[in-house]
């Protein structure tokens, strides 16, 4: 589509996450019309780190807000996996991306801010909880709690995992339990027990277990973060100190100090879900983006980075295509094969045995299409 078409186009885009907040500036960039609803009445995301991959940053470089994002981070050259007791497993660089060889460690809740920041005032829009949203072919209509509506020729559904956008007009599945757990903590790198020596990540390796330490060192902290297998499937689980310890039994002592010293207030807990490919992404004037089209597991640190990929891919099929729809059907068919692969193997964390320990006999839902 050319300029002038575009600056036609009212988009509304609901959620203003990772993805969400990409595809505003990207969006707004080709002169589209854009405006975000988001339920949250204040900005913010909890959690911990997160890397940034080489082709991530270029599309940040692409839109004029790499240094925004830089000035938060932290480069990254290379990842390590090692085993529970720190024996070297596999050492890597990242992923190169024409000029960018780097993955860039962030914190969560510095990475939305400063997508936000680089956002025209006024474009962001909380306190709007998406009721209904009614696809009228050429348009949809979208309706909030408290009643008030918005037309837009596009619809961006960027509302995550519990997806509206995506319950109502695409798939009515709901979230996969993957078998596991999630604990997440931020803490200062004077308290990591000198593990905070340069800015790669690490991940070690147990039985059911795994702990990954993300250095944020220009924050002088470190992001350490747990995942186990559990069958508890409780989306907001009660864990204990001592639950919290028994994942990290016969690890490097260093790790299982830290976890003993964790305030667990502090702590992050959560189980593990993502969802089930979804056949179809777009209508003629709605899309689905990020985790409301499939939202993954964690293991391969694509959650975040897939969300910025998308925006650029819906971005860029917005300019070439001549149409609206014709774009979706583009971007869906650029964007679903890359993320249908990524949620398999994503799916593919645990060994048959470490799996028949904690269900025996059974696989988790998540596990079994792996």
């Amino acid at each position: 589509m050319n300029t002038s078409d575009l600056k036609n186009v009212n988009v509304a885009i609901v959620g203003a996450g990772y993805g969400g907040a990409a595809a505003a500036k990207a969006l707004s960039l080709l002169g589209a019309n854009v405006s975000v609803y988001e339920q949250a009445t204040q900005t913010g995301e909890v959690g911990a780190g997160i890397g940034l991959r080489p082709a991530t940053m270029h599309r940040f470089r692409q839109w004029g807000i790499f240094d925004a994002i830089a000035e938060v981070s932290s480069p990254s050259d290379y990842f390590e996996i090692l085993s529970a007791t720190g024996d070297p497993i596999m050492k890597d660089t990242w992923p190169e991306f024409g000029e960018e060889t780097k993955t860039y460690l962030i914190h969560r809740g510095d990475f939305i801010h400063a997508l936000l920041g680089v956002l025209p005032e006024g474009m962001v829009h909380l306190g709007h909880k998406l009721e209904t949203v009614e696809d009228k072919g050429d348009h949809s209509v979208l309706t909030f709690v408290g009643g008030e509506t918005v037309e837009a020729d596009l619809v961006v559904g960027a509302d995550g995992i519990k997806s509206v956008v995506r319950k109502q007009l695409f798939s009515d599945k709901g979230p996969v339990f993957s078998g596991e757990h999630a604990y997440r903590a931020v803490i200062s790198s004077d308290d990591a027990y000198g593990m905070v020596v340069d800015d790669n990540l690490r991940m070690y390796i147990g039985k059911g277990t795994k702990v990954y330490l993300l250095p944020l060192r220009h924050r002088n902290q470190m992001s350490f973060d747990i995942t186990a297998l559990c069958p508890d499937s409780t989306w907001a689980p009660k864990i204990t100190k001592d639950d919290l310890l028994k994942t990290v039994e016969g690890f490097d002592e260093r790790i299982v100090n830290i976890a003993r010293n964790l305030d667990m207030d502090t702590v992050n807990v959560r189980a593990v879900y993502d969802i089930d490919p979804v056949d179809t992404w777009h209508s003629d004037s709605v899309v689905l983006l990020g985790d409301a089209a499939h939202s993954m597991l964690h293991h391969q640190g694509q959650g975040a980075n897939s969300a910025i990929e998308d925006a650029g891919a819906l971005a860029d099929a917005l300019a070439q295509a001549g149409s609206v729809k014709d774009a979706l059907a583009s971007y869906q068919a650029t964007r679903k094969p890359v993320t249908d692969e990524l949620q398999r193997i994503s799916r593919q964390g645990w060994t048959e045995d470490e799996l028949n320990d904690v269900f025996p006999g059974q696989k988790p839902r998540a596990q079994q299409e792996a």
